[in-house]
């Protein structure tokens, strides 16, 4: 196992894959650079000297630039690096051509067909308030007929809105409730409303469009005579009946829908568990399936080889607003839009929001762009796609789940235990989280920055993920963490 990394060939940083004391040294281009202090794993020590205002290369890029002159085998941190990043910027289409001959295999999982020709990895049953007053009796109806039925996959989705917002939030809240409705890992739903709410129940029933009257239906509490609970439990009953006549059948993998996520990222990110999530992108993609980008902030320092990879011009437009977008919403709000790096990831070795998008945009490997999503739109065409949502955790992967993913693969170097409302599997970075949190973490890439060729360890990952398809539990799932977050930008009257 090496002691250190040089991503690119044109960087003139490395990163310490094993802890740096003082006084080591290390080679690097036949020359020997004596480590100035010690240097945690996972950050960077610089290979050349660097006077003031100069940038620091890390994957091929500037990551920002350096406070003052540094000396070759100085520990390079957040302390003395600082961002390139400011406002809006112009771009130029320049595409590049991507080849990737990956040969497709013609591999299956096993899904439920629904009954619009969409296909499913859950057969779940979910229930759904319309606003944040009926949490009480949502929580009540899936914990009586969970008792009743002996049953794991019911679950019911308290959230904060529905009332009081206007404009983009108050969308917002009926795009993310209308994508579960219809989205296909739900063999039957059950909406409930108050009555009184902005987001009225009739009302948002014409918004969702068309979907299975056998397998979801509406309760208004306002309007039940007596005990709403009992009225929704007898209602929940004839649909979990219902569900259990599904059955899994063969589907072919470019059926499978798959978001990509990274939190608590630390400077093994970029090296291990982000490429490999690449390498399954770009593999499933091959097959004629779908994965899905987004955490646009992070995007920015990285955007424009998102930009490039845009398989026309009409994309890269988009891709162009997207990024835009966000940066106006940073800016409107008075914050500069490369303050992103939380203390986990400053900690774990990422010092700039470059630093971190170069990083990040790893997980989408080299393929064409091929769809760009607005936040709660969803998605329209196979291939590699970007959607519009913020970096959070649970907003993001929320949004992910919204747009038709069937589950959510998390990178992680800090750990975390949270599930979104679909398989939400967590990949560490490093085999010192894995070996940790066992309860959390689904798959270790860790052993990649040992010496486990990625192709090997890709080969075992998309086995695994074929797995979860096919039913196989995350850990989220056997903890029973599913949770979901809207975004809101807006007042709350």
């Amino acid at each position: 196992m090496t002691s250190i990394l040089r991503i690119n060939p044109a960087d003139n940083v490395v990163v310490a894959i094993l802890p740096q004391h003082q006084g080591d040294v290390i080679q690097i281009d036949g020359k020997q650079i004596t480590v100035l202090e010690n240097v945690p794993a996972g950050h960077k020590i610089l290979i050349t000297d660097l006077k003031q205002g100069e940038n620091i290369i890390k994957y091929g890029f500037p990551i920002g630039h350096a406070k003052e002159d540094k000396k070759a085998g100085s520990w390079m941190n957040e302390n003395n690096i600082r961002t390139n990043l400011a406002g809006l910027l112009e771009y130029e289409y320049h595409p590049t051509e991507v080849t990737l001959n990956i040969p497709d295999e013609k591999r299956t999982f096993m899904g439920y067909k629904r009954k619009n020709g969409d296909v499913g990895i859950r057969n779940e049953m979910w229930i759904i308030p319309t606003v944040g007053c009926v949490n009480g009796i949502i929580q009540k109806i899936a914990e009586r007929l969970r008792a009743e039925t002996g049953a794991d996959n019911i679950f019911a989705f308290p959230h904060n809105y529905g009332c009081s917002q206007l404009g983009d939030d108050h969308e917002n809240t009926k795009k993310i409730l209308r994508d579960m409705v219809v989205h296909p890992n739900a063999g039957a739903v059950l909406v409930v409303g108050l009555g009184c709410e902005n987001n009225q129940p009739d009302i948002f029933e014409q918004f969702i469009g068309e979907y299975d009257h056998e397998r979801v239906r509406f309760m208004v509490s306002q309007k039940v005579q007596g005990d709403e609970v009992e009225e929704g439990l007898r209602i929940a009953r004839e649909l979990y009946a219902k569900m259990q006549e599904d059955k899994r059948v063969e589907v072919p993998l470019s059926r499978l829908r798959i978001g990509l996520k990274c939190g608590g990222s630390d400077g093994f990110s970029g090296i291990t568990a982000n490429p490999l999530l690449g390498c399954l992108s770009d593999w499933l993609v091959a097959q004629g399936g779908t994965t899905v980008l987004t955490e646009v902030p992070e995007m920015f320092g990285a955007e424009t080889i998102l930009m490039n990879r845009c398989a026309n011009r009409e994309l890269f437009e988009q891709t162009v607003a997207l990024i835009n977008n966000f940066k106006e919403y940073f800016l409107s709000h008075g914050e500069p839009v490369g303050e992103n790096p939380s203390p986990g990831n400053k900690a774990g070795g990422i010092s700039t929001l470059e630093d971190k998008a170069l990083g990040c945009t790893q997980k989408c490997g080299k393929s064409l762009v091929r769809g760009v999503l607005e936040y709660g739109e969803r998605l329209q065409h196979p291939g590699l796609n970007l959607l519009s949502a913020p970096g959070n955790d649970l907003v993001a992967s929320t949004a992910l789940a919204s747009c038709g993913c069937h589950m959510v693969l998390f990178t992680t170097g800090r750990g975390t235990p949270f599930g979104t409302y679909v398989p939400t599997a967590k990949i560490s970075t490093n085999s010192a989280l894995y070996d940790n949190k066992p309860a959390w973490i689904d798959f270790n890439a860790g052993v990649i920055a040992e010496g486990e060729p990625m192709d090997k360890v890709a080969r075992r990952f998309i086995d695994f993920v074929i797995g979860i398809a096919n039913g196989n539990m995350t850990n989220n799932e056997k903890n029973g963490y599913h949770e979901i977050a809207i975004f809101k930008n807006g007042v709350t009257l």
